[in-house]
């Protein structure tokens, strides 16, 4: 058989973690070194590999309930190959050190099981409802492997230079940054919008480190409602997230 498909065969790297493609994450496991992936990432494997549920503790489970932040994690173990993909979504790999990486639950595609995650909430003024109120907060040493839709920005924030993202947009950053959400106005009050612009909340980052920004948004957060009423739509008022989370602190 004959055919220019070939060419895209089996990627020979002596890596731990390599790219079969742009969109294909290759994993080799040695019988030792554990990694949790995301459920039903597996595309092909070879060898002797084994796939599990990943047990959650009771801490993670009510954060993920409380919070819609969390990870739908399968341990895979053994001696072998694993391929993972997810919705032909952009892969890249992240070494994590002691500083830690924060990042949206849903770009993880797969970590060393050696590292640490927990739920962490982004600090706001305003105690805004929607995405990037909550975040994964991943510590340790060990490599993670990221998901963007298409090629994304890699942005370095220095002290005298800062930077902001579109809480729709931001993928994941040092840990070490100070961030604060809030609304993109061009008032003191959240309650006037920038016209018909399409721009909501955005998360500004400070201190030393960097900030992964991907080509797509999702639906805007301020169009989900927690609770009832105007103020509830805006995360503020007692049936608002702030109400429901004094501290902006997840415990």
């Amino acid at each position: 058989m004959q055919s220019p498909l070939f060419a895209f065969n089996d990627s020979q790297s002596q890596d731990r973690y390599s790219l079969q493609n742009k969109q294909m994450l290759r994993i080799v496991l040695e019988g030792h070194d554990d990694i949790l992936a995301r459920k039903g990432t597996m595309v092909a494997y070879q060898g002797l590999v084994e796939f599990d549920a990943e047990y959650q503790n009771t801490q993670q489970a009510y954060a993920r309930a409380a919070t819609g932040e969390g990870l739908s994690l399968m341990r895979c173990h053994g001696q072998g190959t694993v391929f993972l993909a997810n919705l032909a979504q952009h892969i890249h790999v992240v070494d994590v050190e002691q500083d830690g990486l924060t990042v949206d639950s849903s770009y993880v595609l797969a970590m060393d099981s050696s590292l640490h995650h927990e739920v962490i909430a982004v600090d706001s003024q305003y105690g805004i409802s929607g995405s990037g109120k909550y975040q994964l907060n991943i510590t340790g040493r060990g490599k993670v492997a990221l998901m963007t839709s298409g090629a994304p920005l890699m942005m370095q924030v220095t002290p005298d230079k800062y930077v902001n993202c579109d809480a729709d947009a931001i993928v994941a950053w040092s840990t070490g940054l100070r961030v604060q959400m809030q609304a993109q106005t061009h008032s003191s009050g959240v309650w006037r919008r920038r016209g018909n612009t399409g721009e909501g909340w955005e998360l500004s980052f400070m201190g030393s480190g960097y900030a992964l920004v991907q080509p797509s948004e999702l639906l805007p957060p301020q169009n989900a409602g927690i609770g009832q009423g105007l103020a509830a739509q805006y995360g503020m008022g007692q049936h608002g997230a702030h109400a429901q989370n004094q501290g902006n602190a997840w415990s």
